[in-house]
């Protein structure tokens, strides 16, 4: 029945052409500008982890990519669904291309710094690659083993390859069925299915890879925030949302869990609602069920803020660095391994004069690399949809 009432929608309720929104390309700019300020190893750090209660730069940018990739893919799977099948494969063998040069730099470049310059922060983070090099770039290719900071960019990838199938699921069946399995899913990884997976892995392949570096991120938990970026993309562009505009007694309901979770977070309410209090179910790397209500409360706060929101990232260094994310994300990684092959000892945190040049040398870099992919993708455009000449002339 539903499908039917899809056919003999009227043009008013018809999807809406796919196109890019300059806001979200910015939103996503302003996610990698606070993901690099966490990484980088400054004393900066320490005011852009999870500033905003439980809730990072990661979870930000993974659902804002697939709401993206949600908007501009959702009418295909419908009209064509192979086109947009083969688009989204060949973007995600782009990235594990992506992913197979930082891994050459990392067990080339940084593993030679770490063990002859003795870097104890680059050698904590390649310690099983220089243990067990065979073994690590073995599995390493089959996004098994994945080194600490190398370990977003798989599960963007696995994420990628999945969505199609989703897409076009969603488009014959509905998407409370995708939503379902979601949740469920990210139930089980509550309750140990990383686990239970990792050790058939391992008999299957003979890799044994011990847990802790196969990523710190929980896909089975942070599924559930690729697809909830997703159905809330495809809601977007079939112009399907519950609501224009967020009802008040939900947007102030946001609002008060977000400063709740805030004050747990910076200690507000004293060590009787601390982090340590509420355990895993503030946890990261699980989404734990506290967290994923902090997130769910932060996004409702961001929609319903969203032209506040949209004034204050809308501005040129957050647009171009959102709509080259993926090069941007992998050069933040270049000069985040530099600074930590600029720590010497035990120290955490580059100071003073280094790190100023650090956090310039970066931004500097992430900038001239988002200009050169603008202006290559440019090119691109218009060799593909040339523009006509007496179009382009003034009349």
């Amino acid at each position: 029945m539903a499908i039917a009432q899809e056919q003999t929608a009227t043009p008013a309720t018809r999807i809406a052409p796919s196109r890019r929104r300059p806001e979200l390309d910015a939103l996503r700019g302003f996610f990698l500008v606070w993901m690099t300020l966490n990484h980088l190893p400054t004393r900066l750090s320490d005011y852009f982890n999870q500033p905003f209660g439980f809730v990072s730069s990661a979870e930000g940018f993974v659902f804002l990519s697939a709401l993206l990739l949600a908007m501009l893919s959702v009418r295909r799977a419908k009209e064509d669904p192979d086109e947009m099948r083969e688009k989204i494969w060949k973007r995600s063998l782009r990235i594990y291309g992506y992913h197979l040069f930082m891994l050459l730099f990392a067990f080339t470049i940084a593993a030679t710094v770490a063990s002859h310059a003795h870097r104890a922060a680059l050698f904590h983070l390649l310690n099983y690659y220089l243990a067990h090099p065979f073994s690590a770039i073995v599995s390493s290719l089959l996004l098994i083993y994945c080194p600490p900071l190398l370990d977003i960019l798989p599960i963007y990838i696995v994420f990628m390859v999945t969505t199609p199938p989703l897409l076009i699921f969603a488009a014959r069946k509905g998407w409370r069925p995708v939503l379902l399995a979601s949740g469920v899913i990210w139930l089980f990884a509550q309750f140990g299915l990383r686990t239970w997976v990792h050790e058939l892995v391992v008999r299957t392949t003979h890799l044994h890879i011990p847990l802790q570096e196969t990523g710190a991120f929980n896909l089975f938990a942070w599924q559930l925030v690729w697809v909830l970026g997703l159905w809330f993309g495809a809601a977007i562009a079939e112009r399907r949302l519950p609501f224009r505009r967020l009802p008040r007694p939900f947007y102030l309901l946001s609002i008060a869990v977000c400063v709740f979770f805030m004050g747990v977070r910076h200690g507000w309410f004293g060590p009787h609602l601390s982090p340590q209090s509420f355990g895993l179910l503030l946890d990261k790397w699980q989404i734990g069920s506290l967290r994923l209500l902090d997130l769910s409360a932060f996004a409702l706060f961001l929609y319903g803020s969203r032209t506040v929101v949209k004034r204050i990232v809308n501005i040129p260094p957050f647009l171009i660095l959102g709509k080259a994310s993926l090069e941007v994300f992998c050069a933040h990684l270049f000069f985040v391994f530099v600074g930590l092959g600029l720590l010497s000892g035990d120290a955490g945190q580059l100071h003073g004069i280094r790190a100023t040049l650090l956090i310039v040398m970066t931004f500097s870099g992430m900038f001239l690399v988002a200009l050169r992919t603008n202006h290559r993708q440019q090119n691109d455009a218009h060799r593909i949809h040339p523009i006509p000449t007496d179009a382009a002339s003034p009349s």
